[in-house]
């Protein structure tokens, strides 16, 4: 039951809209086209194994792990998954 302004089912609404925003955002990263056989950060070679894994893998496992972190202070979600949360 919902309150105040707020329709019924309206924190369930924003919890997927959040989720679903996510997941749109995950798959825009993807990477797409043919891989690379050198990274493009850093030149190092990458493994075939790793190219065949990620098709379209444009950097090598220790510049790709440097940009995750950098991507992961800009997640613009809540991951607590608390309804609660998702209100404040």
């Amino acid at each position: 039951m919902a309150s105040g302004w707020a329709n019924d089912g309206a924190v369930q609404e924003q919890i997927d809209s959040t989720v679903e925003d996510a997941i749109a955002r995950a798959r825009s990263q993807l990477p797409k086209g043919e891989s690379l056989a050198r990274c493009e950060e850093c030149d190092a070679p990458i493994p075939e194994a790793r190219r065949k894994a990620i098709p379209g893998v444009r950097l090598c496992v220790n510049c790709q792990a440097e940009h995750d972190k950098e991507q992961a202070a800009y997640a613009g979600y809540n991951r607590r998954g608390s309804k609660d949360s998702q209100l404040r």
